[in-house]
C-alpha cells in the first residue's frame, strides 16, 4: 500500500475494514479532561515511548465520556434528586483552542482559521502518532503541514486532489491503529486523496477544529479556485435579505435607524431565549468598538448582532454537509436529510417544499424552494424534530390484554403533599396525580367527627381530609387524563357506622363508573383496560363468599402502624410483637370489591397453587426486594397472571421514592410512588409512563407476559431470544442552562456537563459523561459521543441530565427522560425539564440518536446465557438437558435450525457491516447513508455515473459503467454479498422458521404433564426445579430465535426499500424505476449455501509505515 509521508506521500486507505466501537474516547489537550481516576491525562507512558521513538510533539490524549471504568463511582439509585455528590468527581476543565469570543458560523470564518492553522495529529496505521502543524495556502490551492524533512513543496496536498473528507475514525487506519480507542470519534477525521482513494487520518484537539476542517475543506472541494468569489457572493444572501426586510418594517420612520431598545426586541423576539441584557450589551460593545455615539442601530449592525447571537455553529456545519452549494439546501438536499438522517420513509420533493414553505424565514427562499441557515435552525428546533416518538403521544399499544399484562402508574398515600408524618392532607394530591395520569390512588380512611369519615395517615400527626370531597374530586377527574380503569385502594380503618357512610358516598357519587362485577371463576386472567374503560376498581379487603350476615371479621390491612413502630424503634422506644389486628367489615362495601381483592402474601408456591386471579397482594418496598433477590424468576412468573403492588418502606418517612426499576424488571405493575417528592425516581415514573398516550397503562415486555418463557429479574447478561440493540448518542449542544435553582450567589454564569444514564435490567444500567464547557450556559458546545448497549430495550429508559461544575449548594439544571423505545433517531432537540418536572422555558438538548443491533466490525459479544462457540467465534444457541428423553428428543430436533436461523442472520449483518465500513461509514449508519456516501466517488471526470444501481429486480444490483478504480471494485463485491445473503435470508428463512416452531409446538404438548414426566425419570427437590426451567428455557430461546429470523426478514426487505430510494434519490439508477420481473442471471438464481461468513477477513498485505 502506498503511504503518506512527510514529502507528500500517502497512506492508501482501502476504505474499511473493521469498525472501531466508540467507548471512552481521548480528546487533545485542546479539550481536556481531568480523568478521576488518577487526576492526569495521557497515553499510557509504554505506550507512547513505543509508538513514536521520537515522541515528537505528541498530544496526550485522555477519556473524554467518563463511566465508571474511568473511576467515577456510578450514582446508586437512592439519591434523591439526581445530583453527585462533590467527592464523586473531581474540577474538569475545557481549554478551547478557538478564541471563545469568535463564533465559527461561516465559509470564511472556517478559511481563515484553516490559512491561520491548526495543531493536528497524523495517525498512522503502525500505530504512530505524529504531531504536525497544518495551514492551507493563502491561495486555497493546497493543504500544507510542518515541521517535515522534506522540502515544503513535497509536504502538501493538492486541493483539487481530494476526493473526499470524512468525519470519525472511519479508515483502514484508525480501525487498525492500535492507539484508536484512545481517539476521540468527534476529533478524528480523514482526508481521501486521489485515484485510489489514499487517506491521511487526522485528530484534532477538539471536535470544533474538527468541525472547522471538514466544513472548510468541503467547502473548498466544490468550489476549488472559486471559493472567494463564492464567500463574497454569499455575502447577500436569504439571511441578509430576510433581516432586510425586517429591520425595514421596524423602521416606521424611515431613518435607516431602530433605537437601541426596538432592535434589542426585534432580535428578542427571533430568538426569545436570549436575554434583553446580553442583547444589549452586545450593540454597546460593538458602537464602542466602532467608537460610535449615540444608541442608534443601523441595518448593518443589527444584521452583525444577530449574526453574532443567533448563528449556531453546530448547525452550520450540520447544513454545509449536506447542501450542494454549502450556502443553503434546496428541496433535494433537504429530501436526501429527511431520508438519511432523520429516517423518514419515502420523501418526496414535494415535502421538502412543505418543510421549506412551514420553517423558512426568508420570501426569496420560500420562492425558491431553498431552505437558509436560519429555516434550517427553526426546523431542527420544532416539534417535528422532537426526541419523543410522535406514535407515542398516543395510545398505540395493545389494550386488550389482561390487567395483570401492564405496568399501572400509582401513587402512594395520595392525599400527602409532604412528609409521611407530620406533613398536610390535601385534595390537591389527587388533583395532581389525576392530572398526570396516575391509574392507582390510596385512601386510608378512619372514622373522623360528625360521623364523616376522614382521610389520612393513622398512628401519624398528618392533617385530615373529608372522604366524601376526596370521592368528589376523583368523580371529577379520574378519567381527565385517562379513559381507562383507575385503581381506588382503600385502606380501611373505620367503624361499621361509618361504613355504611362510605358505602353511601362511593356508591352516590361514583354510581355506574364503579364496578361491580363478579369475576367469572372459568377465567383465568383479569379483564382488560380496553373493557373496564370508564371504570373504577376498588382494591380492598372482602368478606368470604360464604359470609351470609351483614358483616365480618377481615384482617386488617394498616400501612401507617408499620411507620409509626419504625418511628418508635428509631427514638429508642421498647416494642412488642404486634399480632394482626381484625376488623369488621360491612358486607355492603366488601360487595364493592370485586376485581382486586386485598390478600396477604405467605410464598410463591402457596401462591401459585391457591391464589385467584381477581387477588391481589401488596409487598412492602423491603420484602419485595427480597423476592426479587431470592426468587427473581418466581416472582416474573407470579406477576404474569396476578398484580402485585409495591408501597415504599416505612423508613421513607421524608417521603423519599425507591427506584420503580427495581421492581418493573420483577414485573411488579402497581409501584407506588410519592408523587410530591421530585427527584430521580419520579423522573424513571413520570418518563416512563410519557409512552403510550400517557394513559397511565404501559403493555410488559412479551418475555414476561407470556405463559411459558424464562427470564430472570437479576440478569446480567443479555436476555434469552432477545437481540441486545447498541444505542449511540452524541450531545451536541446546549441552549439557554440557567442557573440551578438552589444555587448560591455566583452570579448568572453555569459551568455545565452532561450526564447520559441507562435505566433498566442491571445488565444495561450505566452511564457516560461529557467534558466540562466553562462559564458558558447560553449555548456550551460537547461535540462528545457515547455508546450503550442494551441488552432489554422494552425496559430501558435515557436519562439526560444537566449540571452546574461550578455550583453553590445546588447542582441540577435540568434532565429529562425518555423509554428507549420512544427514540426518534436523527439529529434532535430535547426540551429539558425542571427538578420539580415543569418544562424549562427555551432549554434545550441538541443532540444525534443512532440505534443498530450491531457493533462494528462484527466483534462477537454475548447474546445470550447459553452460548456454545461455533466456528470463528460465532455464537450458536442451544438446548438445555432436561434428562427427560421424550423432552430432550424434541428439542435435539430444533438444534439445526437455530444454527441455520443464526447463520442466516449473521452473514446479512456481517456482509452489511463490510460494505458501511467500505462506504466509509460507523456500523451506526444506514443503508442509505451508505449511497449517499458513495455517490460522491461515483462520478467520471466527465461527471457521468461510472456506476448506476439497476433497480429492475427485487434485488438492486451494481453496474459499472466503464473501467473502475480498484477501490470501487471492493465496494461492488462487498455490496454483492451483502445483496446475496440477503437474498439468501428471505429464500430459506421462511422454512426455517417453520421447523423452529414445529419443534415449540411439539414441546409445547409435554407442558401440561412435565412434571409427571420428571416425576417418572426419577428426577426429585433440585433436578426438578431444574428441569422445568430448562424446559421454560429451550421454549424462551426456540420462540426468541424464531422472532430475530422474522425481524432480520423484515430488515432486510427494509434494507432493499432503503437501497432502491436512496439509490433514485441520489440520481445513480439506471432506467428510473423499478421494472417488471427480469432476472439477474443464472447465477444470483444459485442459492448459496449456509457457510459462514467470516466475521473479518484478515488482510493479507503487509504494512509498512515510515516517516521521513
Amino acid at each position: 500500500m502506498a503511504e503518506f509521508t512527510e514529502n507528500g506521500g500517502l497512506t492508501s486507505s482501502a476504505l474499511g475494514e473493521k469498525a472501531t466501537v466508540p467507548s471512552d474516547e481521548t480528546d487533545g489537550k485542546g479539550q481536556c479532561e481531568v480523568s478521576v481516576s488518577n487526576g492526569e491525562c495521557g497515553l499510557p507512558s509504554d505506550m507512547v515511548a513505543s509508538a513514536i521513538p521520537d515522541s515528537e510533539g505528541l498530544e496526550t490524549a485522555n477519556t473524554s465520556m467518563l463511566d465508571a471504568k474511568s473511576g467515577i463511582p456510578r450514582r446508586t439509585s437512592i439519591i434523591k434528586d439526581g445530583s453527585r455528590q462533590r467527592k464523586e468527581r473531581k474540577k474538569t476543565v475545557s481549554f478551547s483552542s478557538m478564541p471563545t469570543e469568535k463564533k465559527i458560523s461561516s465559509a470564511s470564518d472556517c478559511i481563515n482559521a484553516m490559512v491561520e492553522g491548526s495543531e493536528l495529529r497524523k495517525v498512522r496505521s503502525n500505530s504512530r502518532v505524529y504531531h504536525r502543524y497544518f495551514l492551507l495556502d493563502a491561495d486555497m490551492q493546497s493543504l500544507r503541514w510542518e515541521p517535515s524533512k522534506k522540502e515544503s513543496d513535497k509536504a502538501k496536498i493538492d486541493i483539487k486532489s481530494i476526493r473526499e473528507v470524512r468525519t470519525g475514525k472511519n479508515t483502514d487506519t484508525f480501525r487498525t491503529n492500535g492507539v484508536s480507542d484512545q481517539i476521540s470519534e468527534d476529533c478524528a477525521f480523514s482526508i481521501i486523496c486521489g485515484e485510489n482513494y489514499e487517506s491521511l487520518d487526522l485528530v484534532a484537539n477538539s471536535a470544533d477544529v474538527a468541525n472547522i476542517w471538514v466544513t472548510g475543506l468541503r467547502y473548498l472541494i466544490s468550489y476549488g479556485k472559486h471559493t472567494l468569489n463564492m464567500i463574497e457572493s454569499s455575502q447577500n444572501n436569504l439571511r441578509t435579505s430576510w433581516l432586510s426586510e425586517l429591520f425595514e418594517e421596524a423602521d416606521v420612520n424611515g431613518s435607516k435607524h431602530l433605537s437601541l431598545c426596538t432592535a434589542v426586541q426585534l432580535i428578542k423576539n427571533l430568538n426569545p431565549g436570549l436575554k434583553n441584557v446580553k442583547i444589549e450589551l452586545k450593540f454597546k460593545e460593538l458602537h464602542k468598538l466602532k467608537e460610535k455615539t449615540g444608541c442608534d442601530v443601523s441595518l448593518e449592525e443589527f444584521t452583525e448582532v444577530f449574526h453574532d447571537l443567533c448563528t449556531r455553529p453546530e448547525i452550520y456545519f450540520l447544513l454545509v454537509q449536506f447542501s450542494s452549494n454549502k450556502e443553503f439546501l434546496d428541496t433535494k438536499d433537504l429530501m436526501i436529510f429527511l431520508e438519511a438522517e432523520q429516517g423518514m420513509a419515502q420523501v418526496s420533493e414535494d415535502t421538502s417544499l412543505e418543510v421549506i414553505q412551514k420553517y423558512e424565514p426568508s420570501k426569496e427562499g420560500q420562492q425558491k424552494g431553498w431552505l437558509s441557515l436560519d429555516g434550517f435552525t427553526n426546523y431542527l428546533m420544532s416539534p417535528d424534530c422532537h426526541i419523543f416518538e410522535p406514535e407515542q403521544k398516543t395510545v398505540c399499544q395493545d389494550m386488550t390484554q389482561p390487567l395483570s399484562h401492564y405496568y399501572i402508574n400509582a401513587s402512594h398515600n395520595t392525599y400527602l403533599i409532604e412528609d409521611q408524618f407530620r406533613g398536610p392532607s390535601d385534595i390537591t394530591g389527587y388533583i395532581r396525580a389525576l392530572k398526570m395520569g396516575c391509574r392507582s390512588v390510596e385512601l386510608d380512611v378512619w372514622d373522623g367527627p360528625d360521623n364523616e369519615p376522614v382521610i389520612y395517615t393513622g398512628h401519624t400527626m398528618t392533617s385530615q381530609i373529608v372522604f366524601r370531597s376526596v370521592i368528589d374530586i376523583i368523580n371529577k377527574y379520574a378519567f381527565v387524563a385517562s379513559e381507562y380503569p383507575l385503581i381506588v385502594c382503600l385502606e380501611n380503618h373505620c367503624s361499621l357506622k361509618q361504613q355504611r357512610v362510605m358505602f353511601q358516598h362511593l356508591k352516590k357519587i361514583l354510581g355506574d363508573k364503579l364496578y361491580t362485577g363478579t369475576p367469572k371463576p372459568e377465567d383465568s386472567y383479569l379483564p382488560s383496560p380496553s373493557a373496564l374503560k370508564g371504570r373504577i376498581l376498588l382494591k380492598g379487603k372482602k368478606l368470604p363468599p360464604s359470609c351470609t350476615s351483614s358483616e365480618g371479621e377481615v384482617t386488617d390491612e394498616d400501612e401507617g402502624a408499620e411507620m409509626s413502630q419504625r418511628m418508635n424503634i428509631d427514638s429508642g422506644e421498647q416494642q412488642t410483637v404486634a399480632l394482626p389486628k381484625k376488623l369488621q367489615l360491612s358486607k355492603d362495601l366488601s360487595d364493592l370489591v370485586t376485581l382486586c381483592k386485598s390478600i396477604e402474601f405467605k410464598d410463591f408456591p402457596m401462591a401459585f397453587q391457591n391464589q385467584k386471579h381477581w387477588e391481589l397482594c401488596s409487598f412492602n418496598e423491603v420484602f419485595a426486594g427480597r423476592c426479587a433477590t431470592d426468587f427473581p424468576g418466581d416472582f416474573v412468573n407470579y406477576n404474569k397472571k396476578f398484580l402485585a403492588r409495591v408501597y415504599p418502606s416505612p423508613m421513607r418517612i421524608d417521603s423519599s421514592n425507591m427506584n420503580p426499576q427495581d421492581f418493573w424488571k420483577c414485573g411488579c405493575q402497581i409501584v407506588a410512588m410519592n408523587y410530591q417528592t421530585p427527584g430521580l425516581m419520579m423522573d424513571l415514573n413520570i418518563g416512563w409512563f410519557r409512552q403510550n398516550g400517557n394513559c397511565g397503562y404501559v403493555l410488559r415486555p412479551a418475555i414476561m407476559r407470556e405463559q411459558v418463557s424464562y427470564f430472570s429479574a437479576n440478569t446480567k447478561d443479555s436476555v434469552p431470544g432477545v437481540s441486545p440493540q447498541l444505542l449511540h448518542i452524541k450531545i451536541i449542544s446546549g441552549q439557554n442552562f440557567p442557573k440551578p435553582k438552589g444555587s448560591g450567589a455566583k452570579g448568572d454564569v453555569v459551568d455545565p456537563y452532561i450526564y447520559v444514564e441507562i435505566h433498566g435490567i442491571p445488565a444495561d444500567c450505566a452511564e457516560q459523561r461529557t467534558k466540562t464547557v466553562n462559564q458558558n450556559g447560553d449555548n456550551p458546545l460537547f461535540d462528545e459521543s457515547c455508546e450503550f448497549q442494551i441488552n432489554l430495550p422494552e425496559l430501558a429508559m435515557v436519562r439526560f441530565v444537566v449540571l452546574d461544575d461550578d455550583y453553590i449548594g445546588d447542582e441540577f439544571i435540568g434532565q429529562y427522560t425518555i423509554p428507549f423505545e420512544c427514540l426518534q433517531p436523527g439529529f434532535r432537540h430535547i426540551p429539558l425539564q425542571s427538578l420539580t418536572g415543569e418544562v424549562l422555558p427555551h432549554t434545550w438538548l441538541f443532540v444525534h440518536v443512532a440505534i443498530t443491533n450491531r457493533r462494528g466490525g462484527g466483534k462477537p459479544h454475548k447474546r445470550g446465557l447459553s452460548v456454545r462457540k461455533g466456528k470463528r467465534s460465532r455464537e450458536y444457541a442451544t438446548m438445555r438437558i432436561l434428562l427427560i428423553k421424550n423432552v430432550d428428543d424434541v428439542f435435539k430436533t430444533a438444534t439445526l435450525p437455530l444454527r441455520e436461523a443464526t447463520d442466516l442472520r449473521e452473514n446479512v449483518q456481517n456482509a452489511i457491516v463490510s460494505f458501511k465500513e467500505l462506504c466509509g461509514l460507523s456500523a451506526v449508519a444506514n443503508l442509505k447513508q451508505c449511497i449517499l456516501a458513495l455517490s460522491s466517488r461515483l462520478t467520471g471526470p466527465d461527471n457521468s455515473p461510472v456506476l448506476l444501481f439497476n433497480l429492475k429486480d427485487q434485488y438492486p444490483s451494481m453496474e459499472p459503467q466503464g473501467v473502475l478504480p480498484e477501490v470501487l471494485k471492493k465496494v461492488i463485491m462487498a455490496y454483492d454479498t451483502m445483496i446475496q445473503t440477503s437474498k439468501t435470508l428471505l429464500e430459506n428463512s421462511e422454512g426455517v422458521y417453520e421447523r423452529i416452531l414445529q419443534t415449540q409446538k411439539a414441546a409445547m404438548e409435554f407442558h401440561e404433564n412435565l412434571h409427571d414426566l420428571a416425576l417418572k425419570e426419577g428426577l426429585k427437590g433440585r433436578k426438578l426445579h431444574k428441569s422445568v426451567e430448562s424446559f421454560t428455557w429451550n421454549i424462551t430461546i426456540l420462540k426468541g430465535q424464531a422472532d430475530l429470523l422474522k425481524h432480520a426478514r423484515s430488515e432486510v426487505l427494509e434494507n432493499l426499500k432503503q437501497i432502491h430510494y436512496a439509490a433514485l434519490t441520489c440520481q445513480l439508477a439506471k432506467g428510473g424505476g423499478m421494472g417488471g420481473g427480469s432476472s439477474r442471471g443464472s447465477e444470483s438464481r444459485v442459492r448459496r449455501s449456509l457457510q459462514v461468513i467470516p466475521e473479518k477477513e484478515q488482510s493479507q498485505e503487509n504494512i509498512t509505515d515510515e516517516e521521513n
